[in-house]
């Protein structure tokens, strides 16, 4: 009996001892996760302010690009029923630029929905 008491008390006692280890695990592995968060921002801080630098220089650029060429696009699309079924533009050498329809298409209906 005092052999299974014995054996109660070491074990009893090793447990917190235990818990505390495993919460020195976890607490070790949430600072390396917040030591390479920070590292990785650091690395990663000149690439994103390159990126906003860029993006403030071009933003108006595309704000322009779409107001000019938003109604032609339209008008295309308009035009067309899925881009699916046509070939990629093709530039001749006197500068126009031709769009053929696929072989295997479906015949062209005018005002057809578009499956997406």
């Amino acid at each position: 009996m005092k052999q299974i008491a014995f054996a109660l008390a070491l074990t009893m006692s090793a447990l917190p001892a235990h818990a505390q280890e495993a919460d020195e695990g976890f607490d070790l592995m949430e600072e390396g996760a917040k030591l390479l968060l920070r590292g990785l921002m650091t690395e990663m801080e000149p690439a994103l302010r390159e990126l906003e630098d860029f993006a403030d220089e071009v933003g108006p650029a595309m704000k322009l690009l779409a107001d000019e060429m938003g109604p032609a696009l339209a008008e295309l699309m308009a035009q067309i029923d899925d881009i699916r079924n046509y070939e990629p533009p093709e530039v001749l050498p006197n500068g126009d630029i031709i769009i053929r329809r696929r072989p295997d298409a479906p015949e062209f209906e005018p005002g057809a929905e578009i499956e997406l």
